[in-house]
This record gives structure tokens, C-alpha cells and sequence, in this order.
């Protein structure tokens, strides 16, 4: 049954590479002829998405008859097809690059936008964030640096250069999610299905080349170091997780486990790897203060689609400030009473729900963010409801953006449909031809 599932996954990530040829977050110069057909690139797409999504769900259903060694191979067999393909569900890597070439020309990454850059490698970069600043910290930005000197010109090996970081990180992520499920009490194939085989992991961190995979590769190191009772080193890896992406530094709450002296020693070596890594980079603290960039009037989340009713029903323009407000005042909230419970839940599980706290009322939602907190739930969280929600969500949030990254119209809509379509169609039963005769 595995052999029949890897199959069927294999099928799904190859049909979904081929349709990003024509409908993917694609450069403005090169794939000739395959360009002019995004509609047929989106049904193709999709119909690779959902048989991967249905090969994944299959596999779900082979636990616990399953072993690690088997999921990760399965992973790595549908990751291949995607490494080489263009990139998919969003043009962030175009972001990341630009970011990078502006570091390396000497510009302040925390005060301009791409914009100021100019040039072919800022062009292709979306028009929300030519403008913005990055929120991203020293550490990825470094990294972004090397990769964009390195490729210069050739846009394609700065894609695959980012691409390769961002296995690494999903390489790191499947190396240590065992260890640290088997300390949790969880069962290591549970964890690794659905933290590390997952088709978010496989469509947003693989083939989406975003840096949050390698946050969480660093994070969950992390946490491991910390449940083996190595709190230091831990706070150490959370710490390089957060000069990545920030929200990681919700874990250095938990990573001294109960014990005051432990909780200090942890802030401690933090604060000390994040002075270093800051002094090493040269690029100060402006990140800092450029975590509001996400906040725009373009991003979707549950705040601000609530600020947006509200500020429809009374003729305000403050609505949808004050929900964001309140959702961030809910997330610290939330982690404030994990942080009491921490004894009771356990670190991991905890960071975990804070985590997907911070997602569910943060300023910004996209897919791949459910990650951050479904990554430590699926080392921690006990068998039941929340394992089930979050594989579920993970199931429906996968099919919701389009493989070029921007917003769907009608057209592809029926495109998207079209191609699910066909994939039910395919994964209806045969039934024979002739009829058995008895």
C-alpha cells in the first residue's frame, strides 16, 4: 500500500512541477511558449496538488504501520520533482534575492524597499513590497547576501541557491523531529508525517523556497537541544531561528523549562548570540523596527477581515487598527497562560500552541505560517482533536493559493476546480470492462 501511495504522491509533484512551468511565480524573461498557457499550467497544477494532498492523507491512514525511514524517503522521492521547478505559490524568493543584492551594494535593507535597488532582479519582485522594508533578521539576510553574490546575473541560480537553503532547513527540520517526538512521548512516524511530509512543507517550503523553512529547521533543533537538557545550546539555535524570522524568539520562553536559573542562563546565551551574529552581519537592529512591514492593507488575516466589517458597518477607518491591536494583545494573552501552564503541557507543546496563536491573531495569514506552529504540535500534541484539526487545515489551506502567487480571479478559480477535477476523476475506482462470470 506505501508503494501504491509514494506512487500516487510521485505522480501529484511531478504534474505539479510541470504545471509551475506555465503557470508558476515565473521570471518576466524565459519559458517561451510554456508562458503563453497559464490556464492549462493552473489545471495541471491542481491536479498534481490534490493527488499529492490524497497520496499524503493515504499514507496518514498506514500509521503507525509505518516507520521513519519509510516517510522519509517517501518525502525526499516527492520533494526531487520540485527542486528544479519554478517558483511556486509565491514570488517571496524574488524578494529575497533583491534583498540580498541590496546588502551587498551597500544599501539599508531596513529603511528602503527593493525600489531602490532597481534593475531587473527588483522588478520582478511584487508590487506591495517594492517599497517596504524587510522584517527579516541579520542571520537570513546574510544568507540571502551570499546566495545573490554568488548567482549575480543568472536569476535562475539565485532561485535554486535559495532553494537549496530552504531544503537544508526542511533536511534539519526531518533529521531532528524523531528525536524530539520520542521525548515528548509521541510516536516519530506521527511526527514526521505531519510536520516534515505535508504538502505545505512540500508546495510552500520546497517549492516556495521560503526562508521560514529555515526558521523552523533552527527552531526545532532547538527545542531538541533543550528537552536533551542542554538549555544553553538551545536558547543558542532559537535564537539563530528568530534573526531569521522573529516569531521563533515566542520559544525562548519555554527553552529553560521550569527552573528560574535555567530560564536566565537561556536568555542570557540569546541575547549573547544575537549581539554576535548583529555585530557580525554589520545591519544593527533596524529589523526591529521593521516587523510592522507585514501590516498592510493588502494582507488578509481573521483581525483584519473582522476590522473591515466592522469598519463597513460604523464608516470608520480605525477598525481594522484596533482589531490588529486586540488580536496581538490576544496572542500575548494566550502566551502568557501557556507560559503558567508550561509544567503542565510541556515546553514543546506549548511553544507549539503559541505559535498558532500568534498566527490565528497576528496581522498577517498565509499558508505557510500554519507551520511554525504546526511543526512543534506535530512533535507534541497528543493523539486526538488537535492533531486532527491541524492535519485537516493543513489538507484545505494548501489548495487556496494559486502556483503564480497572486490573487485568483474567476477564471482561475474554474482553472483551480477544473484541475481538482480531474484528479477525483483519477482516483475514482476502475471498474472492469467485462463482468466477472461466476
Amino acid at each position: 500500500m506505501l508503494t501504491k501511495c509514494r506512487a500516487l504522491g510521485l505522480g501529484g509533484s511531478v504534474l505539479l512541477a510541470a504545471g509551475g512551468l506555465a503557470a508558476g511565480a515565473l521570471p518576466r524573461e524565459g519559458f517561451g511558449i510554456m508562458r503563453r498557457h497559464p490556464g492549462w499550467g493552473v489545471v495541471v497544477a491542481y491536479t498534481g496538488l490534490v493527488l499529492l494532498i490524497t497520496a499524503w492523507w493515504r499514507v496518514g491512514k498506514l500509521l503507525p504501520d509505518v516507520t521513519p525511514r519509510d516517510l522519509i524517503r517517501t518525502l525526499v522521492l516527492w520533494a526531487a520533482p520540485l527542486l528544479l521547478a519554478p517558483p511556486l505559490f509565491s514570488r517571496d524568493v524574488y524578494s529575497y534575492l533583491a534583498q540580498g543584492a541590496m546588502v551587498g551594494a551597500g544599501l539599508d535593507v531596513y529603511e528602503l524597499g527593493p525600489a531602490s535597488y532597481g534593475g531587473p532582479l527588483a522588478a520582478e519582485v511584487p508590487a506591495i513590497w517594492q517599497h517596504t522594508p524587510t522584517p527579516y533578521g541579520p542571520l537570513f539576510l546574510l544568507v540571502a547576501t551570499g546566495v545573490a553574490a554568488a548567482a549575480g546575473a543568472h536569476l535562475a541560480v539565485g532561485v535554486l541557491g535559495m532553494r537549496l537553503i530552504a531544503v537544508l532547513g526542511v533536511a534539519l527540520l526531518t533529521a531532528v523531529l524523531p528525536g524530539l517526538a520520542r521525548r515528548c512521548g509521541v510516536d516519530p512516524a506521527a511526527a514526521l508525517w505531519l510536520g516534515a511530509l505535508n504538502p505545505l512543507v512540500l508546495a510552500h517550503l520546497v517549492a516556495g523556497a521560503h526562508n521560514d523553512a529555515l526558521m523552523l529547521g533552527l527552531l526545532v533543533a532547538g527545542l531538541a537541544a533543550a528537552q536533551a537538557r542542554r538549555p544553553g545550546v538551545g536558547a543558542a539555535l532559537i535564537a539563530l531561528a528568530a534573526l531569521v524570522k522573529a516569531p521563533a524568539a515566542l520559544a525562548l520562553l519555554f527553552v529553560g523549562g521550569t527552573r528560574w536559573r535555567a530560564t536566565i542562563h537561556a536568555a542570557a546565551v540569546a541575547a549573547a548570540t544575537t549581539v554576535a551574529v548583529t555585530a557580525v552581519s554589520g545591519l544593527g537592529y533596524g529589523w526591529v523596527g521593521a516587523l510592522n512591514t507585514p501590516v498592510s492593507p493588502e494582507n488578509w488575516s481573521p483581525t483584519s477581515v473582522l476590522g473591515r466589517l466592522t469598519g463597513a458597518l460604523l464608516g470608520t477607518a480605525h477598525a481594522v487598527p484596533l482589531w490588529r491591536w486586540t488580536g496581538l494583545a490576544a496572542a500575548v494573552a494566550v502566551s502568557a497562560v501557556l507560559w503558567l501552564r508550561r509544567r503542565e503541557l510541556g515546553p514543546v507543546y506549548a511553544v507549539g500552541l503559541g505559535l498558532g496563536a500568534i498566527v490565528l491573531f497576528g496581522p498577517a495569514l498565509r499558508p505557510w505560517y500554519l507551520l511554525w506552529g504546526l511543526v512543534p504540535l506535530a512533535a507534541a500534541a497528543p493523539d486526538g482533536r488537535v492533531r486532527q484539526v491541524a492535519a485537516a487545515a493543513c489538507a484545505g489551506l494548501a489548495v487556496v493559493v494559486l502556483p503564480s502567487g497572486f490573487a485568483p480571479g474567476a477564471e482561475q478559480v474554474a482553472q483551480a476546480l477544473l484541475g481538482a477535477t480531474v484528479a477525483i476523476a483519477l482516483l475514482l475506482p476502475r471498474r472492469p470492462l467485462i463482468p466477472a462470470t461466476s
